[in-house]
């Protein structure tokens, strides 16, 4: 259907000005209209492959959230963590589970939640107040005080749960308790 109507349009593909002889006219060439089309069509293509993909990818989750009991793959999976994660955190007596064969464990979903509405506390020894740098030695300080190898005092301190204070690359201890557990 033609008409005696001349606009100027842009090209919807090729963003180039050109003369339609139609008011619904979108396109400069038939090759214009067509690319356009092919363009549409693969993009619906793909997002049609993507909206399956992460269908599938979420389809194991929500089985598993559905599930009383769960094995320690499930729980990695729900979790975000490793199987031999899952296994330390049941044999650090944090998790309840329940080993049903040799190799079978199973968690009940309401330990595992009680576990993840728990959140783990970082011991804090009794002495930990806010100490300034001028009442703490520094590692080296106390290794050659004290003539203790590095890994040994890193040990100490993590076992002790001993505040350490970073200022630039150096960490330090507070005097009073190195003291103690030291002397």
């Amino acid at each position: 259907m033609s008409s005696n109507i001349i606009i100027q349009r842009i090209c919807n593909y090729c963003n180039n000005e050109f003369t339609a002889k139609t008011t619904t006219t979108q396109y400069c060439s038939q090759i214009c209209a067509s690319r356009s089309y092919k363009a549409r069509m693969r993009n619906a293509k793909i997002e049609a492959i993507q909206t399956e993909t992460k269908k599938k990818l979420s389809k194991p989750i929500e089985d598993i959230k559905g599930k009383e009991f769960l094995s320690v793959r499930d729980v990695a999976k729900l979790i975000g963590c490793s199987r031999q994660a899952v296994y330390n955190i049941i044999n650090s007596k944090r998790l309840h589970a329940v080993n049903i064969m040799e190799k079978k464990t199973i968690i009940k979903r309401s330990d595992l939640d009680k576990f993840l509405s728990i959140q783990p506390l970082k011991p804090v020894h009794p002495d930990s107040v806010h100490y300034t740098i001028s009442e703490c030695y520094t590692l080296t300080e106390v290794q050659k005080k004290y003539n203790i190898s590095e890994t040994a005092l890193q040990n100490v301190v993590r076992r002790n749960s001993i505040p350490k204070i970073k200022s630039g690359i150096y960490s330090f201890v507070p005097k009073t308790i190195i003291d103690k557990l030291l002397n």
